[in-house]
């Protein structure tokens, strides 16, 4: 078995509360944990590099990534704090007002051996924990370590979508592959086209490929002179949760049974377009069983057709 592939970002706990009272339901979630289940899913050795109280939702939070094959990194565990939570107020049309209570103040750590990093979303953004996550991308780039990210943006923590922009731009610029949805280009370049905002992604010295999701509409790859719409299969949806993060946890599995994740340098740019297009097409089909079911559940491998990522 070689390296593991590092996620890094925060894990907490939604807490449903239903409209007009009633038990509230407690549901394991964050981006970045989400990815680690989906990718320890897909038969890939995975490292979660989190921050998690040693409260009832901790452990709530190791149990559900554990029982995926997922390790928690040395010191994700922190005694005597707790865990963050995002309550969730539902009203009698079911739609969620959030709360967050988020604790993220991941020190900063030397870079282990893995195969490759991951990084987004609230790990990303948040201080003082954002500096340890940028350092270790730093690290990783600066080793030839392959680096995803995918910003994942929460509109209640978008203060200045400006300020905010340019951290996603200075993340994704030490990244290989980056992956963003239209909602987080809606809330981050209102008014700007799609094509010229992951365009200026792509002219990162680091960056090889952009995938831009759009949910039902499908997704767009965009690399070095080529773009590549795949639309989206069909799906009986129950809910989108987790979609985005089975997505981008379906393409670095592939990327890694394909020998790009350790490559080096290179490697995701001299994809050619017929396996660009089986890169996003097996990403949305991952998707697809996620939005099938309730939850942020990342499908198995054995729960894809025999032929993925053919089909």
């Amino acid at each position: 078995m070689g390296a593991p592939f590092l996620v890094v970002g925060e894990s907490l706990v939604d807490v449903v509360l239903p409209a007009g009272g009633g038990p509230p339901h407690d549901a394991v979630g964050g981006s970045c944990l989400n990815v680690a289940v989906g990718l320890a899913r897909l038969d890939v050795p995975t490292v979660l590099m989190t921050r998690l109280g040693d409260d009832p939702f901790g452990r709530l939070c190791a149990e559900h990534v554990q029982a995926s094959g997922v390790v928690l990194a040395e010191g994700s565990v922190v005694p005597g704090s707790r865990t963050s939570t995002a309550t969730a107020h539902l009203d009698e049309h079911h739609a969620a007002t959030y709360t967050f209570e988020m604790v993220w103040d991941l020190p900063r750590r030397t870079l282990p051996d893995v195969a490759g990093v991951h990084a987004g979303s609230l790990g990303a953004a948040l201080t003082p924990g954002r500096d340890a996550v940028v350092d270790l991308v730093t690290q990783a780039q600066e080793a030839d370590v392959f680096v995803s990210y995918d910003p994942n943006v929460r509109p209640a923590f978008l203060e200045d979508a400006e300020t905010t922009w340019a951290e996603v731009l200075d993340l994704a610029g030490r990244s290989r592959l980056v992956k963003l949805s239209d909602e987080d280009l809606r809330l981050l370049r209102p008014g700007q086209r799609e094509e010229d905002v992951c365009g200026q992604l792509l002219a990162a010295a680091a960056t090889e490929l952009v995938v831009l999701t759009r949910g039902a509409k499908g997704a767009t790859a965009y690399a070095e002179g080529t773009t590549l719409d795949v639309p989206a299969p069909p799906t009986d949806v129950v809910d989108t949760v987790g979609a985005g993060d089975s997505f981008m946890a379906a393409m670095l599995a592939m990327l890694t049974d394909w020998g790009v994740v350790s490559g080096g340098e290179g490697s995701l740019a001299a994809l050619d377009d017929s396996r660009l297009e089986l890169l996003v097409r097996g990403a949305a089909t991952a998707a697809a069983v996620t939005c099938s079911r309730r939850g942020a559940s990342p499908p198995t491998r054995r729960e894809l057709p025999a032929t993925w990522p053919a089909g």
